[in-house]
């Protein structure tokens, strides 16, 4: 994982248009690293382990403020990040970050899953909503053979449970359930829940 410093620019890049919009809670503005990139950059436990490739077309559904397709896109210049949300307010936060951090690989789109045409190799989600309503926006979206990574935190076996149906709807399964900690004093488990389209 790229440490701190290497994000020094993009997190006061990222505090200068969270300053005009409130992209995240005041409290977690002195977390950005531990709850919002350092989660973000969880997802090289899935890369590494699944042995991705470079090399592919990411979107993530319902980016808010940019997480986790900012510093995934900044972290692997050779993934194609699309970052969608519905509300152009933050979509253009994103764009700002993208042009004075000249972000080549990142592609900002305002609108809903529902509404994208595209296909894509891996499909990341982060706090959005529940892993059932998620599913049904992402797994249409993914290519024979793609990822869904959920972010999740601790009640990711109750949301998986719920899951079920719509995943056999798609004839997609759990391929995973990758454990981590985010760099807190208190206890911080988060999940990345992986999902596999047959």
């Amino acid at each position: 994982m790229k440490d701190k410093e290497f994000f020094t620019e993009y997190t006061e890049t990222f505090l200068k248009e969270n300053s005009k919009l409130n992209l995240i809670s005041k409290n977690d503005k002195k977390y950005l690293w531990e709850k919002h990139i350092y989660d973000s950059l969880s997802i090289e436990k899935f890369f590494e382990k699944y042995q991705i490739q470079q090399n592919v077309k990411l979107l993530d559904i319902g980016t808010g403020g940019g997480f986790p397709a900012i510093p995934i896109a900044l972290s692997y210049p050779e993934t194609e990040v699309f970052a969608l949300d519905s509300i152009q307010k933050k979509i253009n936060a994103i764009e700002n970050i993208k042009s004075e951090l000249n972000i080549k690989n990142l592609t900002a789109i305002c609108g809903r899953a529902e509404n994208i045409k595209d296909k894509y190799d891996i499909i990341t989600s982060r706090a959005v909503a529940s892993l059932d309503k998620i599913c049904q926006y992402a797994l249409p979206l993914l290519r024979k053979n793609g990822y869904f990574v959920s972010y999740k935190s601790r009640k990711a076996e109750e949301e998986i449970n719920s899951a079920k149906n719509i995943l056999k709807k798609y004839n997609a399964e759990i391929s995973d359930i990758i454990d981590y900690q985010l760099p807190l004093e208190e206890n911080h488990t988060r999940n990345l829940i992986i999902i596999h389209l047959l």
